[in-house]
């Protein structure tokens, strides 16, 4: 047999997926929804960590925080908080160079219908039109992580 054949093949599966923290704040309604006349400012802020959950075994979680505010445009005052952090555990048997990039990249690709779903249901649920996250390019996020990691160990 050869070497690749010996191998095992890669797997994934993501075993579960949870919320475990999410908050809707509108600290102005029901005044935010009657005096708001155009859109809102809307901003998103996303942040992925990934890491072992054991050592026994290939199992690993990885954590999404989803933090969208919207504001009038005009007062500036807040119309809306949601935050969102949404889990997912996760069997992963890939070589070791690919572990980072699956945890931070591939995963939270696949959790990412389900955090934009229930963002879109609280602020639905708070009165306001649903709020529909564009898909966002995690491999981006990685890249420009790996880019500061490299820059502050060039600075030390």
């Amino acid at each position: 047999m050869t070497e690749e054949k010996n191998k095992e093949a890669p797997f994934v599966q993501i075993n579960t997926q949870y919320v475990k923290d999410l908050s809707f704040e509108a600290p102005n309604n029901p005044n935010s929804l009657i005096a708001m006349k155009q859109p809102p400012e809307i901003s998103i802020n996303v942040d992925v960590k990934g890491e072992k959950f054991n050592e026994e075994n290939s199992l690993y979680t990885v954590n999404l925080s989803i933090k969208a505010e919207a504001k009038d445009k005009e007062t500036k005052k807040d119309i809306f908080l949601c935050e969102l952090e949404y889990g997912a555990l996760v069997t992963l048997k890939v070589p070791a160079e690919q572990v980072e990039p699956f945890l931070l990249v591939e995963i939270p690709h696949l959790m990412f219908p389900a955090v934009r779903n229930i963002i879109s249901d609280a602020t639905r649920d708070g009165g306001f039109p649903p709020l529909m996250i564009n898909p966002i390019d995690f491999s981006a996020i990685y890249r420009q992580r790996i880019a500061e990691k490299q820059k502050a160990e060039k600075a030390n």
